[in-house]
């Protein structure tokens, strides 16, 4: 029985040409070796498993010619567990001995963020000036981690990270090679999983082979992976965009069932609904990273979706997504935003249309009368002839100016004049008492604090203490300070007038509540907290005259 071999070992790439999604880099090094322009240090960076020290094992050999004993000239460090100034010691004693076989002599140094500050420094003086037949590669997942010393003294390389279709298509070649059948949808589920790493997508493969044996479906995969199915993405969509709450929240309740974390569930669906928006277009439409039947699916439910529902939709989970982590009731949070999508579009198809009247008069189209010949004078002598009757007289027809628009506020008239007569049109009617959220509330509160920049105390009570819902048009504000609540108290019917206005709402009211207080609390402004360290030290008085000291 043959030892079994995973397949991110079985199809390690051995040349520059089977490295998969860095075409721009490997022609790179390439380019270098046939020019003789090799550098006496690298450091390749990028996330993991995209290729990072397959290339340098490559690059090691292909200098050497791939000369017999030349893989003795190459010398690896895994810099995660030999981390030590000992260890760069170590190794700094092997580059002073030359190949025995090749022209150079190569060290790989992985993970190399992992060494301690010594251990660079150590490295340092070497990196900079070492032998001419030593070169150094440095590998390291995370660039920011690295000196900026040692960058300096390196070419740095930046790997990608590997897309889905170059994912899929590796992983494709990989199952024809094995006798796999498996679908072009169960791979991009693969790929989406595997984030950018080659690796971690063959380590995958390996687990669906193990579970499925020759064939692969994409529903075994998606059970396998414990991934949420993309088809319940759709069909919410198409439950939201039919206004249909009820079926949005059995489906939500599905998932929950299944054992899949609504955070989770929130954040695919956002990511479904950007994939959707990049679909309409064309020209964004590269920005869709999947396979070709998926982006078929997301290109038809593009159609259906106005472009600003999707903005309005995605600002919705988005709000959810904040709200999620510190929400009590988390499951609430999710459901109320499925029901606000269901709810999109509503509001405007509910207004009915009570003006008889348009707002914007149309000009009158002016038509130009012909002239007519003037009649010949009456002869004196010749008998009168039948009076005709005798027309309305037509008012002369002139040019109408631009009509003058005036736009009130709230339910305020729209006059609208010309050069003729002022004709009054009212607007549509509001609906009087609007119903609002303790978000929407929170957030005109804040609000009035950018209303009132200019008044410092104001804006200050303002921001510290927000009102909380109590019912249905009922707001209170709890307030430590007698001070602050006198103040409060004084421009409270402002307050309360402006967040009505603000909510649409006549009906909401804010009670001031006092709160239990200690003597800190009562501290506020400046002037405050000096009075209180006075009575607890009256000698900061009299040093405050005799420096003549002001308190701002």
């Amino acid at each position: 029985m043959e030892n079994y071999v995973v397949s991110a070992r079985k199809y390690r790439p051995q040349t520059f040409e089977s490295v998969v999604g860095q075409q721009a880099l490997t022609q790179t090094l390439q380019n270098a070796i046939r020019q003789n322009h090799l550098a006496h240090a690298y450091l390749f960076c990028g996330p993991r498993g995209v290729g990072k020290t397959t290339c340098a094992r490559i690059f090691a050999k292909t200098i050497n010619n791939h000369e017999p004993g030349s893989e003795w000239n190459i010398h690896e460090l895994d810099a995660a567990s030999n981390n030590s100034v000992d260890d760069i010691r170590n190794l700094i004693d092997q580059v002073r001995i030359p190949p025995q076989a090749g022209k150079y002599s190569v060290y790989i140094i992985d993970e190399v963020h992992m060494l301690s500050a010594g251990a660079f420094n150590a490295l340092l003086k070497t990196l900079e000036e070492p032998p001419s037949y030593a070169i150094f590669i440095l590998a390291t997942t995370e660039k920011h981690k690295v000196l900026p010393t040692i960058l300096s003294r390196c070419q740095v390389y930046d790997f990608n990270r590997i897309t889905v279709p170059d994912t899929i298509g590796y992983l494709q070649k990989v199952a024809a090679n094995e006798g796999i059948t498996v679908s072009e949808e169960a791979l991009n589920v693969v790929a989406q999983k595997a984030d950018g790493g080659m690796r971690d997508a063959l380590s995958i493969f390996d687990q669906l082979v193990a579970f499925c044996g020759s064939t692969i479906t994409y529903e075994r995969t998606i059970e396998v992976l414990n991934v949420l199915n993309a088809d319940y993405y759709f069909s919410l969509v198409d439950h939201a965009l039919a206004h249909d709450v009820s079926q949005a929240l059995l489906l939500f309740n599905d998932v929950q069932n299944h054992g899949f974390d609504a955070s989770h569930f929130v954040t695919g669906f956002a990511q479904h609904l950007r994939d959707v928006l990049v679909s309409k277009d064309p020209q964004t439409v590269a920005l869709l990273e999947t396979s070709e039947s998926i982006k078929k699916r997301y290109a038809e439910q593009a159609q259906k979706c106005p472009p600003t529902w999707l903005f309005q939709a995605l600002d919705i989970l988005n709000t959810c997504d904040i709200n999620y982590r510190t929400a009590r009731n988390k499951r609430l949070t999710v459901e109320l935003a499925l029901v606000k999508l269901t709810q999109l579009g509503l509001a405007a198809q509910s207004i009915p249309n009570t003006q008889n009247t348009p707002i914007i008069q149309k000009t009158p189209i002016i038509q130009k009368t012909p002239s007519t010949p003037s009649a010949p004078k009456p002869d004196p002598a010749a008998p009168a002839a039948p009076t005709p009757p005798q027309a309305a007289p037509q008012p002369a027809p002139s040019i109408p100016k631009m009509p003058s628009i005036s736009l009130g506020l709230g339910k305020k008239k729209e006059t609208i004049t010309n050069n003729q007569s002022p004709i009054t049109t009212t607007p549509p009617q509001e609906e009087p008492n609007r119903p609002f959220t303790a978000d929407q509330l929170r957030d005109a509160w804040v609000g009035l604090a950018a209303v009132h920049k200019d008044e410092p105390r104001l804006r200050e009570l303002i921001e510290t203490y927000t009102p909380r819902l109590v019912d249905e048009h009922t707001a209170e504000i709890q307030m430590p300070n007698p001070w602050q609540m006198a103040q409060m108290r004084k421009v409270m019917p402002q307050l309360a007038q402006q967040l009505r206005q603000a909510l649409h709402n006549n009906q909401v009211h804010i009670q001031l509540i006092q709160a239990e207080y200690s003597q800190e609390q009562m501290a506020f402004t400046a002037e405050e907290k000096y009075k209180l360290m006075v009575e607890q030290n009256p000698a900061l008085a009299q040093l405050k005259d005799r420096l003549d000291l002001t308190i701002d």
